[in-house]
């Protein structure tokens, strides 16, 4: 692999009058896999010890949807236009078949694409996420991790209070800060407010038949947390049971940052799961 997410060259390319920032990683091999990332989160927000592994034998691409990051333009308020706007991106790669891993709000996006023809979706993983009408908590949670005043709020917002979740995110910390150079500004209210916006109405839509989920024939691997306050995973859940083709792992003692928490394990399923 000749690059690392800590020191990849940030990319840049246009689409549908956005400049989207990316990294690409990996050989050219393999189908490549898509990472779309959670509420606030840039390319800098993702764990390299799973970005690096994933792409170890395959091609993987971070990157800043539109308004976020290093990337122009504005952020939409809703799953849907966010949704078309990765679509442009993923289009202008040139890729004529993706995987698809969405992590939170990435989780929606995913689900959006995969029912649709706009991007060949082959295999999809859907971390720490919730199905259209399901539940959050995002604000509550979100207010009681910055009161806590940790180092890091995603100390609070991504991992338990045990001492164990709370070491591993430590760790996972320190990963994600190792980037030196070209790092992407935080998210500020232009990036959180339409996000939060899109993320409560996504969950305020009800879809007791769950047709989305129903559209959904790619195979699918939904992995979350046990204990994740923001979406608790009785979501995983109600998505296993509604999609055709779903794979459920629940990791323990483990939040909503639960691929953080276990980065080797989360990677080791990834990779089962898309060379199946």
């Amino acid at each position: 692999m000749t690059d690392k997410l800590e020191t990849a060259p940030t990319r840049y390319v246009e689409a549908g009058g956005i400049r989207f920032a990316y990294r690409r990683l990996g050989p050219d091999t393999g189908t490549p896999l898509i990472l779309l990332q959670h509420f606030t989160g840039t390319m800098d927000a993702w764990d390299p010890a799973v970005v690096n592994a994933l792409a170890a034998d395959r091609t993987v691409v971070v990157f800043d949807n539109a308004g976020v990051g290093s990337s122009s333009g504005t952020v939409p308020d809703n799953v849907e236009q966010q949704t078309r706007d990765a679509e442009a991106f993923i289009s202008a790669l040139g890729f004529k078949q993706v995987d698809l891993l969405g992590f939170s709000l990435g989780g929606f996006l995913a689900q959006v694409m995969a029912a649709r023809t706009t991007v060949k979706v082959r295999r999809l993983i859907i971390a720490g996420s919730a199905p259209k009408g399901g539940e959050e908590h995002l604000l509550q949670v979100v207010e009681e991790a910055f009161a806590k005043n940790a180092r890091d709020v995603r100390l609070a917002l991504f991992f338990t209070p045990s001492e164990q979740s709370q070491r591993a995110g430590e760790a996972f910390v320190e990963r994600a800060l190792a980037r030196t150079k070209d790092r992407d500004s935080d998210s500020s209210e232009d990036v959180s407010n339409p996000q939060a916006a899109s993320i409560i109405s996504w969950c305020a839509e009800k879809d007791p038949e769950h047709a989305s989920l129903k559209a959904i024939q790619q195979p699918t691997l939904i992995v979350h947390g046990s204990d994740d306050t923001m979406f608790p995973s009785i979501n995983a859940y109600e998505m296993f049971k509604a999609m055709t083709s779903a794979t459920l792992v629940i990791y323990p003692d483990s939040g909503h940052g639960a691929l953080f928490q276990y980065p080797e394990t989360f990677v080791s399923h990834v990779k089962t799961f898309l060379d199946a």
